[in-house]
């Protein structure tokens, strides 16, 4: 029989000095929060504790001892902060138009942990244009990117419209990665999903994509590059 089963005779026998007192396990700190846990989710009909919001914690909190109270309270507030925190990086959502004097403050300091993606454009250039029609999709699908852009003539003087359009990706005031010109996005042809793997790449955000919608734009023009040749040779074969 074994000695620290909790029977009525095992009992008898420790109140007797036959069987020495029973050893308290001691409860240690992760055993009150989920006995607390275990007693929220019983009161809550089975609803996890991660799953409730603010008002429901604190409409919980009146049916719970001292104890429980005082975990019950610790894990709220570190509920009120991992909110809070998922607030701060979901704080964006759109596409922002900037200007050369906005850009030191919205770009190199946005802000530690914040990526930026900026969109160099200039009206009236079409892929310009579908960017522009991209990156608002992206940019409410990442809210915690900050995703800005800004006519070309009003924020680098003399930039080149052959450089249009322009992604510059930034975090923490240093320049990721570029995506300059055409050739860089594929052309008109380019879908919103091949630019949101483009950008996941740099880590400027977090797809769902499980791998690139087409081949990268560089090794499309490689082929188109080598086909060309091919096909300048075989003419070269025929004049003979």
């Amino acid at each position: 029989m074994d000695p620290n089963l909790d029977t009525e005779w095992n009992d008898v026998l420790r109140a007797k000095g036959i069987l020495p007192p029973k050893e308290e396990k001691e409860i240690t700190e992760e055993d009150l929060i989920k006995m607390v846990e275990s007693t929220i989710e019983n009161k809550s009909k089975g609803r996890n504790m991660g799953e409730m919001s603010l008002d429901d914690l604190n409409e919980l909190e009146d049916n719970v001892d001292e104890e429980e109270e005082r975990i019950f309270e610790q894990y709220r507030r570190q509920r009120l902060a991992e909110m809070h925190a998922a607030q701060q990086r979901s704080k964006f959502g759109e596409v922002r138009e900037i200007s050369k004097s906005d850009w030191v403050t919205e770009v190199n300091k946005a802000g530690e942990g914040i990526w930026v993606v900026i969109h160099v454009y200039k009206e009236g250039i079409p892929l310009c244009k579908l960017l522009n029609q991209h990156l608002s999709n992206l940019a409410q699908k990442f809210p915690e990117t900050k995703f800005l852009r800004s006519v070309s003539s009003l924020c680098i003087p003399n930039y080149p419209d052959k450089n249009l359009p322009t992604i510059f990706v930034y975090k923490e005031g240093e320049m990721k990665k570029q995506f300059v010109g055409p050739l860089a996005f594929g052309g008109m042809n380019l879908k919103k999903d091949e630019l949101e793997w483009m950008l996941s790449q740099t880590g400027a955000i977090n797809t769902d994509l499980e791998e690139a919608p087409r081949p990268e734009v560089k090794d499309v023009m490689n082929i188109a590059i080598r086909d060309s040749a091919i096909n300048r040779g075989d003419d070269d074969d025929d004049d003979y």
